[in-house]
């Protein structure tokens, strides 16, 4: 779905990342690892048109995005939830997910059955759909932000450290949340917090430096104490 080659990313005269390769195949959710500060955010950012890449190529299925303006992007399937639970707080909730489908252009039918999905995913969601996000918790809100994403069918989701500022069980509840997802649609998501890949990855890449230092299957990354320690500072 996702193929990266050789990307270099950064800031004005800065690289931050340099010679990335990333594949994201149909149905996988492959995690990023890595300590505050590594480049985890500038990669999706860079992958979601947010700022250019420096050097490299972003192909998704056969479209070549690298020079695709961000919007563009979206509409051809590659979706981001920044980092921080972001809504809009004087919206319902069916308002904000229905934000989401502000590029598809087929009909208010295929919106109703995009909604109907993802309330699925996410009871929750269902429950409150006529409250203010402002009024939500924490951990709904990032459900909330999942779900305005998917509400564009992305063929491949990026998530930024959604598990950022949650309690451990909400944590957990999501990476489940996530799997589920995988059903539908790739993900690509970056993280600090080892208990999300533990749930929901089916590979995960350590990076550091600026670039994939590791990867392996979860059971290689997360369970190997020499590799937690060096990359991951816990």
């Amino acid at each position: 779905m996702l193929e990266v080659r050789n990307l270099s990313a950064g800031y004005g005269d800065r690289t931050i990342l340099t010679g990335i390769d990333l594949t994201v195949g149909p149905g996988e959710v492959v995690a990023v690892l890595g300590a505050n500060g590594v480049g985890k955010s500038t990669l999706l950012r860079t992958l979601a048109g947010l700022q250019p890449a420096l050097a490299g190529t972003v192909v998704l299925g056969e479209r070549d995005l690298t020079r695709q303006a961000a919007h563009r992007r979206v509409a051809a399937g590659l979706s981001l939830v920044p980092e921080g639970q972001q809504s809009f707080p004087a919206m319902s909730v069916e308002e904000n997910l229905r934000l989401g489908a502000g590029l598809r252009a087929s009909g208010t039918a295929a919106v109703g059955r995009a909604l109907a999905g993802v309330y699925e995913v996410f009871p929750k969601l269902a429950q409150r759909r006529g409250q203010l996000a402002g009024t939500l918790s924490g951990g709904e809100r990032q459900m909330l932000a999942i779900g305005r994403a998917l509400l564009a069918e992305p063929k491949v989701l990026m998530l930024d450290e959604p598990s950022h500022g949650l309690a451990p069980i909400i944590v957990e509840q999501l990476g489940d949340r996530i799997a589920e997802i995988a059903t539908r649609t790739s993900v690509l998501v970056v993280e600090q917090n080892l208990a999300v890949p533990a749930r929901c990855a089916t590979r995960v890449l350590v990076l550091d430096g600026g670039r994939f230092t590791r990867e392996g299957s979860p059971e290689d990354i997360l369970h190997n104490e020499d590799v937690v320690h060096a990359y991951l500072g816990v």
